[in-house]
């Protein structure tokens, strides 16, 4: 979990605030001997005047660190790209050597030299030097491991996306030449009004179908919306002998399944279903206690069943695993063949 939250500072851009409170910290950290040794320093000087010199001094270097620190920790982060570890190391080492050198000045032409030359001012200057340096590689080395993770989730959401656009392409042809015969039909028996309606339903289920190459989920209610067209041309199709039973709560539809899921499991059912005036079809879709989507149909065998090769479902199968990482279930039961459908 905290390994995670930081993740996400190291993702987000450096903020203002977040480098004042580093330098607020760092800066604290510096001179903290020289906090500690305040409370022992002050009854040494004698005068109220000499005490307060000697505090604003005290403020003056605290804040002299803060800037520099400041300073320091904004050059590696606008630099941890362009330059390597190195020479971000030795531009960190040349600034702290100037600052070093400008508080030396301060410091003499203020007549509070006693410290500048001590080992430790000097040990200060390279902590801040240091910390800086290693602040900055750090962030730079977390931020290339960050991109170059939304590089793969790139590559696998393209990958994925790509798969599914092909598998739900396989769909289109079939149904393609499937429609042309329904309205060849239509057309043959001369029913104007029948065969209007079918041409715009049909529309509508094309026009479905190539935009769901820019769909991967989809509402529940799309879904139905596109059967309520597609079952039309079927029913036209089957002259009535094929119907649909469907009950899903309106609350439920707001879940999420895989565009195109419905279409391969009703052409299943008419291509291995004998569908006639002796042997009616009535599909029921609803969900079940485990709000699994339910495709159930009457078993109709034809006397020539056509080639078992199951693309269909498989192909159906493959696109939840992939959207979902859900497995669709089939069985056979009292004469029904039912299919469930895991929903998001």
């Amino acid at each position: 979990m905290i390994s995670r939250e930081i993740m996400k500072v190291f993702d987000k851009p450096v903020s203002d605030k977040m480098r004042i409170i580093f330098c607020v910290v760092v800066g604290a950290f510096i001179i903290y001997p020289r906090i500690i040794d305040l409370p022992w320093e002050l009854p040494r000087f004698t005068t109220r005047s000499e005490s307060v010199e000697h505090i604003l001094f005290f403020i003056y270097r605290y804040l002299f660190f803060c800037s520099l620190t400041w300073i320091l920790v904004s050059f590696n982060i606008r630099r941890q790209t362009a330059l390597t570890f190195g020479k971000r190391l030795l531009g960190t080492f040349l600034i702290t050597a100037c600052a070093y050198i400008i508080y030396v000045l301060v410091s003499l032409a203020i007549s509070k030299h006693v410290d500048c030359f001590t080992g430790l001012l000097l040990f200060q200057f390279v902590v801040a030097c240091l910390i800086c340096s290693f602040t900055g590689h750090v962030f730079a080395l977390y931020s290339e491991q960050r991109a170059h993770e939304r590089e793969i989730e790139k590559l696998k959401t393209e990958n994925l996306q790509s798969r599914c656009e092909a598998l739900a392409n396989q769909i289109n042809p079939h149904f393609f030449f499937n429609s042309l015969n329904g309205l060849s039909a239509l057309v043959r028996s001369d029913r104007k009004k029948q065969t209007l309606k079918y041409i715009n339903e049909l529309s509508g289920v094309f026009r479905y179908i190539l935009q769901s190459d820019k769909k991967g989920l989809v509402q529940l209610s799309e879904e139905l919306k596109f059967l309520d067209s597609f079952r039309y041309l079927q029913e036209i199709r089957y002259s009535d002998k094929l119907c649909f039973d469907i009950t899903i709560p309106e609350e439920k539809k707001s879940a999420l399944i895989p565009v195109l899921s419905l279409l391969p499991l009703i052409e299943n059912i008419v291509k291995h279903n004998t569908i006639d005036s002796e042997n009616p079809m009535k599909v029921s879709i609803f969900l079940n206690e485990q709000d699994e989507l339910v495709v159930s149909n009457p078993i109709h065998e034809k006397i020539d069943p056509p080639d078992q090769n199951g693309i269909g479902l498989k192909n159906l199968s493959d696109r939840f695993e992939l959207l979902l990482n859900k497995t669709i279930r089939l069985d056979t039961r009292d004469g029904r063949f039912n299919v469930y459908l895991p929903l998001a």
